[in-house]
């Protein structure tokens, strides 16, 4: 077990209810305080305008909807996130091609590795 999330409040926006549950559990073993989980484009932009996030995780398909406007959203207020995919890349923005992204199925390790980029070295000090 590690602190890499220790302090941290993640978003992660994944509308298959699965997948979401091991990446809850994934940033749970490694300390997140706080997770916040979308399934829409909606929900996303809601936590957005109500949370302070220090990193989140995008699947780019949900049902059918692009995650985009959720990225734009974190760009804007240069917020890091990682784009989750299971297709080949993660879609047709070339603006958004410099942003990691984790194919899936993805391992724990690479999981990690991409939160270890996306992440400053210096854990955030855990709120009282």
């Amino acid at each position: 077990m590690t602190g890499l999330l220790a302090g941290r409040q993640m978003l992660v926006v994944e509308d298959e209810m699965l997948v979401l549950m091991n990446i809850e559990m994934a940033f749970e073993d490694l300390g997140c305080s706080q997770i916040h989980a979308a399934a829409s484009v909606a929900e996303a932009l809601a936590l957005l305008g109500s949370h302070d996030f220090d990193a989140a995780f995008l699947d780019v398909n949900l049902g059918g909807e692009k995650s985009y406007p959720i990225a734009d959203a974190l760009a804007q207020r240069g917020i890091p996130f990682v784009f989750s995919t299971g297709y080949r890349d993660h879609g047709d923005r070339p603006d958004l091609e410099d942003r990691p992204a984790l194919r899936k199925p993805y391992t724990r390790e690479a999981l990690i590795a991409v939160l270890e980029r996306l992440l400053p070295d210096e854990p955030l000090p855990v709120a009282a």
